[in-house]
């Protein structure tokens, strides 16, 4: 047989479109020609792939080779293809049986002695994989994270002479399988390290309940990054398909991460735009997508480019990114929890007439606008976080932890999936009006509240969607006065 056709698959976005392997041998001067829009990594392939043939005991072909990688106007980059062009090779030159590699794919980086090597972006092509209804051959340091997938057959190979035997049927591999079960570590940052700040603390908990996003301001040293670091531990637990998709992500920009718990990302202020939305020529996530279905903490807020921050306008709103380039758009998922914290002006102090501040009326002003109303207006909960006095600080009286708060906060979690499907943040105008009914009073309340406050209609819906969630926390079904009270106090402490 002088041709050979192998199933693979490259990595475009979180998405693993499948790539046709197809390798032509014939008579002539010996060659290699690739074609196919292969990358330099996957041009450098050919010699990779020689030596390791060679170095596997297996002959390579000093014939004409033409090696096609379909569909041609896909980019194909790294060297994952590794393993699936010598299989081509090797077939075609009947050094392996004709029909061996049916219902399978494969993926991996050859050494030149023939050792598999793992690649990046496994667990969104065993996702892609599945779904197609074939098996996965791999790298076996890639196979733990491919068998994360339930009724799905890994296979996985040290090296190239290992996947030839397995296919010649002299010696077959076992599908893998996950000797240990997925525990989700508990998290050591807990809620009950906070002393006092009773009503941030409250907030925090309203901003878990409901997926709201949270602007904590105070001077220095009050707690505010510490409040914020406790908020993926009193969130709800992921589920299977959310732990997943996670995983997915994170697979794709080849970072670890430890598997069931929720994301927290916090960039530095210096961090680009491009850092925070993703990019390259080949788009990668960013920071936004790394904490999805989790939390992106933004610290010192004012201190990013203004350019940078309103680059989260959008995905607040959308729940996704969408990148653009010349050939084609990706679509990365970027549903997170917004936390962001600032100080009242560039030396830290003004808050409540502090006679240690020293900043002119003008520079406090200027320090502030740095953020714009748009970005402000879809925040929904605002709180001043103020000094600890001293006899809080050394109180002994134990504080509430992570765990009991976190049970309150599920319950509430449940009463809005059984209620709505989504959460409260997620509802649309629409659903408000469904879910979240105003008694006379409560309605009076809030049209009063919009006047003063100068609310804009996402500002209105945003004081909506809190109180409905203060409902949920408070376990009751109708939207009372006291809770839209309580939501207006989030909104117009910084407005």
């Amino acid at each position: 047989m002088s041709f050979a056709k192998i199933y693979t698959r490259g990595v475009l976005g979180l998405d693993a479109p499948l790539i046709e392997v197809e390798v032509h041998i014939s008579q002539g001067l010996p060659s290699l020609t690739m074609v196919g829009l292969a990358e330099a990594a996957v041009r450098e392939s050919k010699d990779r792939v020689r030596s390791a043939i060679i170095n596997s005991g297996f002959n390579f072909p000093t014939k004409r080779l033409t090696i096609n990688l379909a569909p041609a106007d896909l980019p194909k980059d790294g060297a994952r293809l590794d393993l699936a062009i010598a299989l081509g090779i090797l077939i075609a030159s009947d050094q392996l049986p004709e029909h061996s590699t049916a219902g399978l794919e494969f993926i991996g980086e050859l050494a030149l002695d023939g050792q598999l090597r793992p690649t990046t972006g496994t667990l969104s092509i065993a996702i892609a994989c599945q779904q197609a209804g074939h098996q996965l051959m791999l790298p076996a340091e890639n196979a733990a994270e491919a068998a994360k997938l339930s009724d799905f057959a890994v296979f996985a190979a040290h090296n190239l002479k290992q996947v030839c035997q397995h296919l010649n049927q002299s010696e077959l591999l076992a599908p893998y399988m996950v000797t240990t079960e997925h525990t989700v570590e508990a998290s050591s940052l807990d809620l009950a390290d906070v002393k006092g700040q009773l009503r941030p603390r409250r907030a925090l908990e309203i901003a878990a309940a409901g997926g709201h996003s949270l602007l904590f301001k105070g001077p220095p040293g009050t707690g505010k990054t510490l409040l914020a670091s406790r908020l993926a531990g009193i969130l709800p637990p992921l589920d299977l398909n959310e732990n997943l998709e996670v995983a997915r992500i994170y697979s794709v920009a080849n970072m670890p991460h430890a598997f069931g718990t929720r994301p927290f990302r916090a960039p530095h202020h210096t961090a680009s735009a491009i850092a925070l939305v993703g990019g390259g020529s080949q788009p990668k996530p960013g920071e936004i997508t790394l904490a999805h279905l989790g939390v992106l903490f933004l610290d010192e807020l004012p201190e990013f480019d203004r350019k940078v921050l309103e680059v989260l306008r959008q995905p607040l709103e959308s729940k996704q990114i969408v990148i653009s380039r010349a050939s084609r758009q990706m679509t990365f998922p970027a549903n997170f929890q917004l936390i962001a914290a600032m100080n009242p002006c560039p030396c830290g102090y003004a808050f409540h007439q502090d006679q240690r501040c020293k900043c002119s009326a003008l520079s406090i002003q200027r320090y502030q606008n740095r953020i714009s109303g748009p970005l402000l207006d879809r925040i929904d909960l605002h709180i001043d976080v103020p000094p600890l006095p001293a006899e809080e600080l050394q109180s002994r009286l134990p504080a509430e932890n992570s765990a009991t708060v976190r049970a309150r906060v599920i319950q509430a979690y449940e009463q809005q999936i059984k209620r709505q499907g989504i959460l409260n943040s997620a509802l649309s105008p629409q659903g408000l009006e469904q879910y979240a009914c105003l008694n006379p009073q409560a309605q009076q309340i809030l049209s009063l509240a919009q006047q003063r406050l100068n609310l804009s209609a996402r500002g209105y819906h945003r004081v909506l969607r809190v109180a409905r969630t203060i409902a949920d926390l408070n376990l009751s079904a109708n939207i009372e006065s006291a809770h839209v009270t309580e939501a207006l106090s989030y909104r117009g402490a910084t407005q």
